[in-house]
């Protein structure tokens, strides 16, 4: 592994606004493994949310005369100016301080951006690799781990041709005329002087597996440290459960509770009865959820004629849920919210990378003025729940009026939303270490007949 890590992360370039995400950037001549270095390292980091964004997304487009020269293998690609600094450092920034971005759709086949675009939002770890991202000062700026994945000209060569014939439909003289014209010598003039930047090299890329798994075990250290998910125990990759951070509230353990608790873990409990019970459990968390909301002071008169000192919510009031657990605590929000008005957002984690995807968002209109009861029936990795405050947030909606319901919360879940969102309050009936770190997911339940 290389000569030096960082041990704060290039702290000299770490800029305090930017406080959401760490980036981690990879960086090497064309086919060095910059990709497959990214995925391991993110297989390896065992936190919630982790993204890649490739800088072959930021290409330009050509004009029509550079096309030509294009597919006669005849434009330079490999040049630093192939590239728009300018989106790049913009998605950057956005990303850093958990917005969303539009991430460009780039054809190589065309050699244009289509016109759909990624929608992403700003990740716990964000890893941006290219040959190009130790090129430009202002993108550099914003990273905190620096990689350079240094891998011998003949390999990088061999994959190059694999990957532009199978990926790209190019023919084999086209490669290595563009090869030898432009990509060797770019490198040559370009990237190579680059690696002062990094904070790590890598020798052989992949295949150097042990600077890999340091290099995980270092980041993994230095999140834990500065508290960027959660606190990981290394040896056990699991947090402390003892602190709960202190915008959580958790429902006082009484024996009714417990009750509760007993019947809808039972895994003999009939369906019926599990949903009428995860109901009243549910209702609980609602009725705790509301107590949290800004009141007034004020007085009525009662069929008596006393005065009565009373409290009223005047604030308009509406429901998000998270389908499709959220949707199961639907029913108790609208039993003691009378007419309130409940949106949806579609959100799928991926089951090994901890990833979401927003696939649907359908939200009432004006959301700014209202408080918000964001519902989940469960907070395992916190994944989900991030990005549905941050889609929150994009819909102008102050963080300290977003109130999110939970059943049953891990520890893991709970340090990693607290710490990004610590103004956002979080309603859980109980606090279960049940998480498994095989699944990034709480155990699924029966409610909607799954198993």
């Amino acid at each position: 592994m290389a000569d030096s890590v960082d041990p704060h992360f290039g702290g000299t370039n770490k800029s305090p606004v930017f406080d959401h995400s760490c980036s981690v950037v990879p960086l090497g001549g064309s086919a060095s493994g910059k990709t497959s270095v990214s995925r391991r390292i993110l297989q390896l980091l065992g936190v919630p949310w982790v993204i890649i964004v490739s800088m072959d997304s930021f290409y330009k487009s050509l004009t029509p005369e550079q096309k030509e020269r294009a597919y006669q293998s005849m434009h330079n690609f490999d040049h630093p100016d192939s590239f728009d600094y300018e989106i790049m450092v913009d998605c950057m920034t956005k990303l850093k301080q958990g917005k969303s971005v539009n991430i460009p759709v780039y054809d190589f086949a065309t050699h244009s951006r289509l016109d759909k675009t990624q929608t992403i939002y700003g990740a716990n770890v964000i890893i941006f690799e290219g040959i190009y991202t130790l090129h430009d000062q202002k993108l550099m700026d914003l990273m905190d781990l620096k990689i350079f994945v240094d891998t011998d000209s003949d390999v990088r060569l061999a994959r190059r041709l694999k990957r532009d014939i199978c990926e790209r439909g190019r023919d084999m003289r086209g490669i290595l005329d563009q090869y030898s014209r432009f990509v060797k010598p770019m490198f040559d003039q370009y990237v190579v002087p680059t690696v002062k930047n990094a904070d790590v090299v890598i020798p052989r890329g992949l295949d150097n597996h042990i600077a890999i798994d340091l290099l995980g075990k270092h980041i993994r250290r230095q999140l834990a440290e500065r508290d960027f998910s959660f606190r990981w125990d290394l040896a056990r990759n699991s947090c402390d459960m003892k602190t709960i951070p202190p915008n959580v509230h958790v429902l006082k353990p009484t024996n009714q509770l417990k009750a509760l608790h007993t019947i809808v873990r039972n895994v003999e409990t009939p369906r019926d009865d599990l949903i009428f019970y995860s109901e009243r459990l549910a209702n609980l968390v609602v009725e705790a959820g509301l107590s949290l909301l800004p009141f007034t002071d004020f007085s009525v008169t009662t069929p008596t004629g006393q005065e009565f000192a009373a409290k009223g919510f005047y604030e308009h009031l509406c429901g998000v849920s998270i389908l499709r657990a959220g949707a199961a605590m639907e029913a108790s929000l609208r039993k003691v919210v009378k007419d309130i008005v409940i949106g949806k957002l579609l959100i799928q984690t991926h089951p090994s990378t901890g990833e979401p995807q927003l696939h649907f968002c359908k939200l009432p209109p004006m959301l700014g003025k209202y408080y918000v009861m964001l519902m989940d029936a469960t907070i395992a990795t916190g994944a989900a729940g991030i990005m549905a405050i941050r889609v929150l947030l994009d819909h102008d909606i102050p963080e300290d009026r977003i109130i999110f319901l939970s059943l049953l919360a891990a520890p893991q879940g709970l340090h990693s939303i607290s710490r990004i969102f610590p103004r956002v309050r979080i309603i859980t009936s109980m606090v279960d270490p049940g998480l498994s770190m095989d699944s990034l997911c709480i155990e699924p339940d029966r409610y909607f007949g799954t198993d």
